[in-house]
């Protein structure tokens, strides 16, 4: 079948469209349609839409609308990252499978891509538009991405899982391949020449036996095509990457150094005022009594109270901020579990937990141990923050998150419109590790928005974000294991109680190994977080083999690599090493050297770290931090190793003194001068050995390089005194040796 034949659109009516087709009239030659009803927003396209199936057809004329048919790879994506339907969940709907615009090619040879995916520091960006210039052909300067936004991208279950390069890459690459095959065949058409004569490159055809060429803005002008994307379009492998492959600069890099990039927190709207919202002095608190007069009493000031929400509006921030300090409210809370009874309450609490092992002597070559992680934060640079906009019953929201459609379902739920009047616009948001997966604020200033009957600006404060985020689950892993006298381990059982099963099976070749995670009742609410439960199971896991090495007399290396066949895993492992220079490091006093390997998200990592203690002062510094990865073929070196040293350094703050501290439902520490995260001075030497398997699909790299540093730091402190921890932080004041 020709790529020209019609496509028959399931359920092609005016809403089939709605929102869909909008992104076209973000190209240069669509600016300016006449038949568009909304209102600008502030760089952000349109603040409404009410498009039909006509103007949809009519915003294509002169361009090349190619799109997409959900296939199996889509669910999948889905389920991994928590998405359950459109609007995140609702009513059980899955993942639209109608036709959506996904790509459009403009008179002038502007290329618009769309996607729900949200850039929130892993420049994804950078790396989604590499795969759209590779397959094209096209210039990166010729693509725009346009990214988070319910109106104009197709749905998308979220930004989370490591799943946008191994998913939404390979999505867009199938699309831009799509589009290259019509094109050559749409030349083809037109010059009556063989189509195996033609070249696309560099957003043009060439035909070089009349040294004919045309741009593809020219070739698509006044055709209305539609073109189905085949789930088996080939794919150039990635030993012919031109653009993709290579360390591309960082899209608009420029604009993050020079403060010039927007961010929710920056969008301003005709006749804006500013929120805040009235919080409780505890968890799970009750409002009994209110005293609103002397804030209602301050000009400019609109008080909001809908149940237990309370909330002021006021023409600034400060004035905001002066107006909810002037609330005077009455809480109720009851007795919460405090962080001293932390590990009892959760395995006290555990479903289907194990029956107590039975007391007495260990035999020979077993060993039983427990390890526990604290509750951390995710401490973004950039606080939660929503601006929100009604028009009539039309509403529309700014906001930094993770899951714009989830958070479009937030506010079908929390206001009872249908998902069509609502809009959710994410701007390029400064990190999230896990933590914006919901969208409290966005739902705060919609409802302080309706009430004050103007845009409303949310930004939440710093203590706002410590307290009323979700964390990190704690956690406590039993682990009980044997080992042979030849150094293979014979047995392994593995418990992990409230944090999560995420990496929770062992690589190790271990017959009828057992691994079970059980839910427990935890006392602060919890989320996602970079790599989940990865870190947590990793640092049992890979603590608990340091142990059984030691008890074996066997360098802990060569310990991991008599017990791994996996092939991947050993060449992380022996690449890592040897980078380190592991079976030539110098013995110094007061110095160790750790190791760790793991597997997550499709990605194989090893870490080796080295750490210096100061017995006098008992402070552990991290010297010397060796990585080694491999998450398949390789999109972007550069940028893969920016994510992988951050995410070491991110982690060492939970290996070291992260730890959120409560007590009867107050969080402790609810601030950067109480909250300890890694500083300038805590960075150690960072190398990063990339294993680019270009045999193989490419997998994320933003989870799985965080889960070996805690394990590496802990068994190297061990190296270097002798001291075994076994909860993480290890060392949040300091080690008395």
């Amino acid at each position: 079948m020709s790529a020209f034949s019609k496509v028959k659109i399931p359920g092609s009516n005016p809403e089939a469209f709605r929102g869909q087709a909008v992104g076209a009239a973000l190209c240069r030659d669509l600016a300016n349609l006449s038949r568009r009803k909304a209102t600008p927003t502030s760089n952000q396209g349109e603040a409404t839409s009410g498009w039909s199936r006509r103007a949809f057809l009519k915003t294509f004329t002169g361009g090349l609308a190619v799109v997409w048919l959900l296939d199996s790879n889509d669910a999948r994506a889905q389920a991994e990252s928590g998405g359950k339907g459109r609007g995140g969940g609702r009513g059980g709907q899955r993942r639209p499978t109608e036709l959506a615009a996904w790509l459009h090619i403009a008179a002038d040879g502007a290329i618009t891509v769309f996607t729900g995916k949200a850039e929130v520091g892993q420049n994804i960006r950078t790396s989604l538009t590499q795969a759209v210039a590779e397959e094209l052909p096209a210039p990166l300067a010729a693509i725009k991405l346009v990214m988070g936004d319910t109106s104009l991208t197709p749905w998308d279950s979220g930004t989370a899982g490591s799943r946008t390069t191994p998913d939404m890459n390979l999505q867009l690459r199938k699309v831009a391949a799509t589009a290259r095959e019509a094109l050559l065949d749409l030349a083809a058409k037109n010059w009556q020449v063989d189509r195996g004569a033609l070249t696309a490159a560099e957003g043009k055809i060439r035909h070089p036996a009349s040294n004919r060429a045309i741009g593809f803005g020219e070739l698509t002008k006044g055709e209305k095509l539609v073109v189905a994307i085949a789930d088996t379009i080939a794919l150039k492998p990635a030993t012919a990457w031109k653009i993709a492959g290579t360390s591309v600069p960082k899209i608009d890099g420029r604009k993050y150094v020079n403060g010039r990039h927007a961010y929710a927190s920056d969008v301003q709207r005709p006749g804006l005022v500013h929120g805040r919202v009235l919080r409780p002095g505890a968890f799970e608190a009750t409002l009994v009594s209110l005293d609103a007069s002397a804030a209602e009493s301050m000009p400019g000031v609109t008080v909001v109270r809908d149940g237990s929400f309370v909330g002021v509006t006021a023409p600034t921030e400060h004035q905001a901020a002066q107006a909810l300090a002037a609330l005077r409210a009455e809480w109720k809370s009851p007795p919460q579990v405090s962080e001293r009874g932390l590990f009892a309450h959760l395995k006290s609490t555990a479903r289907n937990a194990p029956p107590p092992a039975a007391a007495g002597p260990a035999e020979p070559g077993t060993l039983r141990q427990s390890y526990t992680v604290a509750y951390i934060a995710h401490a973004p640079l950039e606080p939660r923050a929503g601006v929100a906009e009604w028009q009539g019953d039309q509403l529309t929201v700014w906001t930094g998150s993770q899951r714009p459609f989830g958070v479009r379902g937030e506010l079908v739920t929390a206001f009872g419109i249908p998902e069509e009047r609502i809009r959710v616009i994410v701007p390029d948001t400064g990190s999230g590790y896990g933590g914006k997966h919901t969208g409290e604020a966005a739902v705060e200033a919609a409802r302080l928005a309706k009430a004050a009957g103007k845009p409303v600006k949310l930004v939440w404060t710093r203590e706002e974000e410590f307290t009323w985020a979700y964390f990190r689950p704690a956690g406590l892993i039993e682990i009980n294991s044997a080992v042979s006298a030849d150094g293979r381990i014979t047995s392994w059982e593995h418990h992990n109680y409230n944090s999560g099963g995420a990496a929770i099976r062992a690589l190790y070749d271990v017959p009828g190994q057992r691994a079970e995670f059980h839910a427990a009742k935890s006392p602060l609410r919890t989320g996602s977080y970079r790599a989940l439960a990865a870190t947590a199971n990793h640092f049992a896991r890979e603590t608990h083999i340091d142990e059984l090495a030691r008890s074996a007399k066997i360098d802990p290396l060569e310990f991991r690599l008599k017990n791994l066949s996996d092939p991947r895993a050993r060449a992380v492992l022996e690449a890592a090493a040897k980078a380190f220079g592991w079976n030539t490091r110098a013995r110094t006093a007061g110095h160790g050297a750790g190791l760790a390997v793991g597997f997550d998200k499709n990605g194989y990592v090893a870490t080796v770290a080295e750490i210096a203690i100061d017995r006098a002062t008992g402070k552990v510094a991290v010297r010397r931090v060796v990585e080694s990865f491999d998450c398949g073929a390789v999109v972007n070196p550069d940028h893969l190793k920016n994510q992988i040293e951050g995410a070491i350094v991110q982690g060492l703050g939970g290996a070291l003194f992260e730890a959120v501290r409560f007590e009867n439902g107050r969080i402790l520490n609810p601030n950067f001068t109480r909250y300890r995260v890694p500083r300038f001075s805590d960075t150690p030497a960072i190398e990063i050995v990339l294993l680019d398997r270009k045999d193989l699909p490419s997998a994320g790299g933003g989870e799985a390089p965080i889960v070996g540093i805690a394990p590496a730091v802990g068994n190297a402190i061990f190296d270097a005194v002798g001291v075994r921890l076994r909860s993480l932080p290890l060392v949040p004041n300091g080690l008395r040796v």
